[in-house]
């Protein structure tokens, strides 16, 4: 099975036969590219054109992160999948306002109800979030009222405002209050927690759209402009409170993420290398963790089911089955 591996590491990444190596102060590390899905590199490294050849012809994605642990871009190789057919039927249903809108509030209604969700799982385990739920559930009627993309975003946005409120009763640690969502620079551990995962999450759905015959570069929630890729931002919606945010929950709740694990830079928050470590380790097992899939009538992990809405975005472009977001019920 293959696997994405996090370099940590300065060093100098290079292509030996049909291995993938990092020589660093610490020694050479030898990765077998043919258990390499992706790399994500929080680092100093070099490398050279010949590694990028051999990457493309292997189609290993390439992520980099900054000093902060944000995500800064991507060696996307060769698409190996895209058909000039798709292209143009996504370029279609951008560019007819109706069907454009129609995805975009599908990817609303599917973020909205996954929030639902988690608060109604910790709900069930005795957290006081009955407002919470209410005012999430009156405002879940305002999608089909939205016209257009930008009333789509100012509803989902209004929705997280309500969902956030809710994560200091369900984490109850005053180290880890939320306060108010801040993104660059994060002012608190929580918020450096979501935007690191939120960081992971985009370009786990990056990786799996490179696995399909979807081209990245298109979205219908998030406007197409001169960002590299945005389908993988729509996609994302759905599973951020599935994936990130019941991993921050958990890290938090079980006190294995820590106030040392953080450190104060620019005005801002930051995880920390070891932090960043944890939050990796524990974002990797969630994307392992199998859930039912009713449609399939089996168990499926949650990476899966990211590449599964890949494809549903798929038929529904060629075959025009509707697309219907991914909602957990249990």
């Amino acid at each position: 099975m293959k696997r994405v591996l996090y370099i940590f590491s300065d060093g100098e990444l290079k292509r030996e036969g049909n291995t993938l190596i990092l020589v660093s102060d610490e020694g050479k590390k030898v990765m077998p590219v043919e258990t390499v899905e992706a790399l994500c590199v929080f680092s100093e490294v070099s490398l050279n054109k010949r590694f990028l050849e051999f990457l493309t012809r292997k189609h290993v994605i390439l992520h980099f992160f900054n000093h902060y642990g944000y995500y800064v871009g991507t060696y996307y190789p060769r698409e190996h999948m895209n058909s000039g057919l798709i292209i143009l039927k996504q370029a279609q249903h951008f560019l007819k306002d109706e069907w454009r809108v129609g995805l975009a509030r599908a990817f609303v209604y599917g973020a909205m109800a996954n929030m639902l969700f988690v608060l109604r799982t910790y709900a069930s385990r005795g957290k006081e979030l009955e407002e919470q739920i209410a005012l999430l559930e009156a405002q879940m009627g305002k999608i089909h009222e939205a016209n257009n993309t930008t009333q789509l975003m100012a509803v989902e946005g209004q929705a997280r405002e309500i969902y956030y409120t809710a994560f200091d009763a369900i984490t109850e640690n005053p180290d880890f209050s939320f306060e108010v969502r801040s993104r660059r620079p994060p002012a608190n551990r929580m918020n450096a927690l979501i935007s690191f995962g939120n960081s992971l999450l985009y370009v786990t759905a990056l990786s799996e759209i490179y696995r399909t015959h979807l081209d990245p570069r298109i979205g219908y929630l998030h406007e197409t402009n001169q960002r590299s890729f945005t389908l993988n931002l729509d996609i994302t919606e759905i599973f951020k409170p599935l994936i990130v945010d019941r991993v921050i929950f958990a890290l938090v709740n079980r006190r294995e993420i820590k106030p040392g694990d953080f450190s104060e830079e620019l005005e801002g928050v930051y995880l920390k290398e070891r932090g960043r470590k944890k939050f990796i380790e524990a974002f990797e097992q969630r994307l392992a963790e199998t859930v039912m899939h009713k449609g399939l009538g089996r168990k499926v992990s949650h990476r899966r089911l990211i590449r599964l809405e890949c494809y549903k975005l798929y038929r529904h472009f060629l075959e025009g089955e509707p697309y219907v977001p991914y909602v957990r019920t249990r």
